[in-house]
């Protein structure tokens, strides 16, 4: 395919961005802070400041002169940094919160929007600076403004970490109370993966990999509402032109993604990563992947044939991305946040779509359970146990998936819970009240499937 723009190339990417809802969801510079690491906890911190302040003191910046003279809608700015786990461990404190402090204190001098990284990778085990940071969890959400958090449970080649799964059911729920002035709200900055990517740029999941350049731009697009468009045109026609139409859709704006990421990485200087091609929808009238799944044929997401379609939608997203860029990464498919997306919302009202049939869909989505209230009543061990369900869904498939659950605090089923801007509305949703107790309680490892032993 012909990766140059001309003239036809420019006004349908104009059109896309007035009339469709296309954007670029975010750049999210990655920083690596293992230079870092000392031993005197201040200062540690005194240099992840100087670290962050230094390297993206131009991000946001960049992306409104980006903004301005493309024409293109940059929604967040963002910044992920090393699993703040690995930073904190090397020192004797038993609280990583001055860590979040730290992180959010620079985010909020930068006029970022949200900065990740106040992440643990324990899908085989934990280490002492894991254990603190996990514990250190709820207070750090509830007393940071931007700050995101992720713990990785699971992966495909060691399976799953069934103490960190039952952990988090804990930690889920005890940062629900403490922020329930909010309903909640700070669950919605936590994230629990199987199989995390050390290069997402999305929040709340975002962190900077230790594989990963000292420094380095990913950006993340979307654009739920422009493929929505395209199958518009094509109605009744055989699932092969559906898919050939996502596909060229998915091309055009990947290659816009491209566009904006090198852009960024000459003006700021820094090494270009990857582009994450996923649909992330807004609540935004026409930026849904709902209504994408009910344009295919649907008569409301959660039906059967919703899993067939979101399927087909998650490949050839894929198929069309990396055509256009040869470094595609992050997460790289449908997101199917309910929070975020009015057509699930809706589904869920009315009944269509349920938790059981969500989990089915993220067997073939880019995530998992994401953006979901659920009663403030609901036990620990329960989330645990819808954690595990997910991570094994991730570890047989070999594929990422990820649980933000929100238990609200003090509201029931078919309640909502209002968070604002892109994080939207949740409804309610009913969880099955049969005790998963006894289950979350072994504790131990999940083994890695067998077809994890490749080498």
């Amino acid at each position: 395919m012909n990766t140059n723009f001309t003239p036809q190339n420019v006004l349908e990417t104009i059109k896309m961005i007035e009339e469709e809802n296309l954007d670029i969801r975010t750049i999210t510079m990655g920083i690596s802070l293992l230079d870092c690491i000392d031993s005197d906890g201040d200062k540690a911190r005194e240099k992840i400041y100087n670290k962050i302040m230094t390297s993206a003191k131009d991000l946001v910046k960049v992306g409104r002169e980006i903004e301005n003279e493309f024409g293109i809608p940059i929604v967040n700015k963002r910044v992920s940094v090393t699993p703040i786990s690995i930073i904190g461990g090397a020192t004797n404190e038993e609280s990583y919160v001055e860590f979040a402090k730290t992180l959010d204190k620079a985010a909020n001098e930068l006029g970022i929007d949200f900065i990740g990284g106040f992440s643990a990778l324990v899908h085989k085990g934990c280490t002492k600076g894991d254990k603190i940071l996990i514990k250190s969890i709820p207070e750090a959400l509830k007393v940071t403004e931007k700050v995101c958090s992720s713990v990785n449970v699971g992966s495909s080649k060691c399976g799953i970490n069934m103490n960190a799964v039952r952990d988090m059911g804990e930690i889920i729920k005890e940062t629900a109370e403490l922020t329930k002035d909010k309903k909640g709200f700070g669950c919605a900055k936590l994230v629990v993966f199987a199989n995390a990517v050390e290069d997402n740029p999305f929040m709340a999941g975002a962190f900077h990999g230790v594989g990963e350049a000292d420094i380095v731009i990913n950006v993340g697009v979307s654009g739920p509402g422009v493929v929505q468009r395209a199958l518009e045109k094509v109605k009744g026609e055989s699932f092969d032109v559906v898919a050939d139409t996502i596909k060229n859709t998915a091309f055009k704006i990947t290659r816009m993604g491209q566009l904006v990421a090198k852009e960024a990485s000459k003006r700021l200087g820094v090494p270009f990563g990857i582009v994450d091609l996923s649909l992330a929808p807004t609540p935004a009238v026409g930026d849904s992947v709902a209504h994408i799944l009910e344009e295919i044929g649907l008569e409301c997401v959660g039906t059967h044939g919703t899993t067939a379609a979101l399927a087909l939608l998650n490949d050839a997203v894929k198929k069309g991305g990396v055509m256009a860029c040869s470094h595609v990464g992050g997460l790289s498919g449908a997101f199917i946040p309910v929070s975020e997306d009015a057509g699930m919302i809706d589904a869920v009202i009315n009944g269509s779509l349920n938790l059981e049939k969500l989990e089915a869909m993220t067997a073939v989505c880019s995530v998992g359970l994401d953006m979901i209230a659920i009663p403030g009543d609901t036990k620990a061990s329960t989330i645990s146990a819808m954690i595990a369900d997910e991570a094994a869904i991730g570890v047989i498939n070999n594929k990422t998936t990820a649980v933000r659950i929100i238990p609200a605090p003090g509201c029931k089923v078919g309640d909502m819970v209002e968070f604002g801007g892109l994080l939207g509305r949740a409804p309610v949703m009913k969880v099955n009240e049969n005790s998963s107790e006894l289950f979350a309680a072994r504790g131990g490892r999940i083994p890695a499937p067998i077809h994890s032993f490749k080498n």
